[in-house]
Parts: C-alpha cells; structure tokens; sequence
C-alpha cells in the first residue's frame, strides 16, 4: 500500500523535523516546504497530498495566503499550527476552510492523532479497513498484509489473529479473550490452539514477530516496542 502523503509547511527547520519524525513512524511519506511560496510549489507539483499541515507565521507568503491559493482549486484537509490562540485567528482559519486549528507548542503525537482523525472523516483513511504498526500494514477489505511493504501470506485465522492484535495494541489479552474474540464464543477447542497460530504467526511476520509479546500465565499482548 503507497503511503499517504502529507505537505508539511513551517519556516522552523526543526519544527519539520519533529512532525516529520512522528508521521513518518506511522507510515506516511513527508513532503517539506520552508515557506509559503515553497508550499503552494510544492502542493501543485505533487500528486495525490492527502492532507496539510500549515504554519500561520511564514516569510513570502503566511499560511493564511497559502491557505487561500490552495482552497481556490482544492479541498484537501489543512490543519492550522499558531503560535496565537486568539479567537478571531481561528475563525478565521475555519472561514478559510482550515479543518483542525492547533496552537504551538503542542504534543506531536496529539498532532499525528488529529492527522489520522481527520483522514478517517474524509474517508482517505479507513479507520476499521487498514490497521498499521511498526511496519505491518494490514488491510481488511482487500485481505491483505504487508511487512515493510513487501506482501505476506497468511492462513484466514492467522489474519485475523494478527488484526485482533493490531486493533488492541499495548493491551493484556487472556487466551480466553483472544478464543472468544478469534475464533468466537462457539468454540469448544483447546485454548492451546492460540499457541500454536501464534508461533506460525511470529514465524512469518519474521523479525516483527518479537511484536507478540508472551505473558507467561495468561497470554500475550502486541507490543512494538517488544515488552
């Protein structure tokens, strides 16, 4: 699956840095821009941005000025980042078209979290259909998994072992909840069976499988950073 790509504007050298570091652990593919004139460049040069994040304070053109060159040809959803929090500046942004109005200084994870919400609402990331972590994507309505990009056969309850796992990221699961969850409440087999697909399951996600974490006694929990 391409990665989707996002326009970041912001005349801060490491301001771009530090966004650009966040969305790109989570998948997406960057494209930079260092001031307002860069950016309009840069998003009529590239094909298929999926969204932008915008700077207000800028040189040769502020993100007000960009905003509105790019909401004459398109819709694509612009969060705002400021270093005013004054109301008339947001309502502004908002009468521009802006979607999301964020004032610096901010978390960057927050920031990734309104970039994904904002993605499922204009329906370019599908919230339920593609899940994604540490370089495993896996995409339900096609069936699909990727490891890295390149693609992995797996068994159906191995894929939906390994969706439960991405949909419940950093959460202890009992093998009596993965069983119920799985291979749902009308099985009456051995919860040992858990063990065994997981190990098939760790074998082909390869190095990534050190991702299922064993919790001796109960179950296993899927963790990227392995603990």
């Amino acid at each position: 699956m391409e990665s989707l790509k996002i326009l970041v504007v912001d005349d801060e050298s490491r301001m771009r840095k530090l966004v650009r570091d966040f969305l790109t652990k989570k998948g997406y593919s960057v494209i930079e821009a260092a001031d307002g004139e860069e950016a309009v460049d840069r998003f009529f040069e590239t094909k298929d941005i999926a969204l932008i994040i915008l700077d207000v304070m800028m040189p040769k053109m502020d993100g007000w000025q960009v905003c509105r060159e790019i909401r004459q040809y398109s819709k694509v959803p612009i969060i705002m980042l400021t270093a005013k929090s004054d109301e008339k500046d947001e309502l502004q942004g908002f009468d521009l078209g802006v979607d999301e109005y964020i004032t610096k200084p901010f978390s960057p994870k927050i920031l990734v979290a309104r970039v994904e919400a904002i993605l499922r609402r204009s329906n370019v990331l599908a919230s339920e259909d593609v899940l994604e972590a540490g370089g495993i994507v896996l995409n339900k309505a096609a069936h699909e998994v990727t490891i890295d990009g390149q693609p992995v056969e797996l068994s159906y309850k191995e894929f939906e072992l390994l969706s439960y796992f991405l949909s419940n990221q950093g959460v202890a699961l009992s093998r009596e909840r993965i069983l119920n969850n799985v291979w749902n409440y009308d099985y009456f087999g051995d919860a040992r069976t858990i063990d065994t697909h997981v190990k098939k399951l760790r074998s082909k996600l390869k190095e990534k499988g050190d991702y299922i974490v064993t919790i001796w006694g109960m179950g296993y929990k899927f963790d990227v950073n392995g603990k």
